[in-house]
């Protein structure tokens, strides 16, 4: 159902869709700490409402809070199964000043208090040494265009928490595909004066809106995994990273795009804002680092599919600059199957240790013929030898009727004997003692 809009950018959510965003904020995402840190357990639905009540108690008015990136695809998507990485919120603000970005700083640490583990001393603790133990990354922009500041709070499994203040940011989005905002107003609202369960026939209004422009084609570019943008050269970093990202995962481009196009302004723009060899190398480990975590085959993937691009579109570099990159990019790649090799050759030591061990704790172990003698069965009788004259059976009683025993009598030898039979019971091999 969509909501009539001169662009169509906006979209009601359906109950699935609904429920599935219902339990991402009500599941708890742990936000590690370094050193002796603990880890805060924290729900992201009261994340949001612990730092709103926080900004509005320092001044600051929110104009509506957001869910974006790879979760709202997630909510949106056909695919309950497309996985994402970041928790992107954007708090919509109005900022009449740069002192209001330091209160959105404050209002953040200052969140966190409210999340510590019972019994964890609070005396000595600073919203500054909460920076350095839970905060993973900080960005403020202030010019003419953009007003923003990002707090990421730290996740060892890559899912970090990004909290995004935004007054003004001219753009909000790299490809169609992530695109999606999904409005949390009314949701929240829901949560604080609703004494019934959600249900199918009892649920809030909830509006996506999609900043690419036209909401359904980009639900479309995300149910058919496609790749569609406009103007790479508006976005820091020319969305180059985040495009070998889809390639690898099997995104193909939009009939209607000129790729070839594209991947030249993001090779272009992404060089203007990386220039030096360093700071490539730093923007591509910290993104491997976040996208990849656990996945060497396709981290090494990924960077074979990066080298393609990098060698086919880049046309603002000079030679030797280009070799750099390129690289760069191989060394990356070498690594990673260097540390596959290592992983594999540890493995089979572990292995053979393992099975070394095994052997050693055999009670019989066949040199020769490398087998070993759990247990030896004599047959199938009901019956009992006895060591009669005779040579007569007598029967089992009840109780042995299926566990036979059979009694060996060593007999001195006789011309007519083997010479190997003397003492030996011929049942058994010449190693194994005779029970």
């Amino acid at each position: 159902m969509a909501v009539e809009s001169g662009t169509n950018r906006y979209q009601v959510l359906c109950y699935e869709q609904v429920s599935r965003l219902h339990e991402v904020m009500e599941d708890t995402v742990p936000v590690h700490g370094r050193g002796n840190f603990p880890t805060l357990d924290i729900q992201l639905k009261q994340l949001v409402q612990v730092v709103q009540n926080k900004l509005r108690e320092d001044g600051v008015k929110v104009k509506d809070i957001r869910l974006n990136g790879g979760c709202a695809s997630f909510i949106l998507g056909c695919e309950a199964s497309t996985c994402y990485n970041d928790l992107d919120l954007i708090f919509g603000l109005e900022m009449t000043s740069t002192n209001d970005l330091q209160k959105v700083k404050t209002a953040v640490l200052n969140s966190l208090f409210d999340f510590l583990p019972d019994g964890v001393s609070r005396e000595k603790m600073t919203s500054c040494s909460l920076k350095e133990a839970y905060v993973q990354k900080m960005v403020k922009v202030c010019n003419d265009a953009d007003r923003w500041s990002l707090i990421s709070l730290s996740n060892n499994r890559g899912r970090n928490v990004d909290l995004k203040f935004v007054d003004t940011m001219k753009r909000q989005f790299e490809f169609s595909v992530d695109s999606f905002q999904i409005i949390l107003d009314s949701l929240l609202t829901f949560y604080d004066i609703s004494q019934t369960p959600m249900s199918e026939h009892f649920y809030p209004t909830v509006v996506a809106e999609s900043v690419f422009g036209n909401f359904n084609v980009a639900l479309y570019h995300l149910n058919k995994k496609l790749i569609a943008t406009r103007n790479p050269e508006e976005i820091r970093g020319g969305g180059l990273l985040k495009y070998c990202n889809l390639l690898v995962r099997e995104y193909a481009p939009a009939d209607e795009v000129d790729i070839k196009s594209l991947e030249r302004y993001m090779c272009s723009r992404f060089f203007i804002d990386f220039p030096d060899i360093g700071q490539q190398r730093v923007k591509l480990e910290n993104y491997l680092a976040n996208h990849f975590i656990g996945d060497d085959q396709m981290k090494y993937d990924y960077l074979m599919t990066l080298y393609s691009v990098v060698d086919d579109s880049t046309i603002c570099l000079m030679g030797h600059e280009r070799r750099q990159t390129l690289n760069l990019i191989q060394q990356q790649a070498s690594h990673i199957l260097i540390q596959q090799e290592q992983k594999a050759y540890y493995k089979q030591l572990q292995m053979q240790q393992f099975d070394q061990q095994n052997f050693s704790s055999c009670p019989v172990y066949d040199q020769q013929s490398n087998l070993i003698i759990d247990q030896v069965y004599y047959g199938t009788s009901n019956y009992q030898l006895s060591p009669c004259s005779s040579g007569a059976t007598s029967p089992v009683s009840s109780s042995d009727q299926y566990y036979p025993t059979y009694t060996y009598v060593a007999q001195s030898p006789s011309p007519s004997s083997t010479p190997n039979s003397g003492g030996q019971c011929p049942y058994c091999p010449k190693y194994m003692q005779c029970s």
